[in-house]
């Protein structure tokens, strides 16, 4: 049983927080490479296909007008 374990030890309980935390800013750096890898693939692709990313965004637009808040 960890929590007994536990009661012996001050720090277990922190060294768990710990890799918690840092599980979590790892998480978070991999997801801000996801998204800058996703603007990056979203912009290149913009270049490309100038016509698909002016139907895009005057979709996108057009979304945006007829969205209630």
């Amino acid at each position: 049983m960890p929590e007994q374990e536990d009661r012996g030890n001050p720090l277990a309980g922190a060294a768990r927080d710990t890799g918690e935390v840092d599980w979590e800013a790892e998480r978070r750096r991999r997801r801000a490479r996801f998204l800058r890898e996703l603007a990056e693939a979203r912009a290149l692709r913009d270049r490309v296909q100038p016509r698909r990313a002016k139907a895009a965004r005057l979709r996108h637009a057009m979304r945006m007008r007829t969205f209630r808040w």
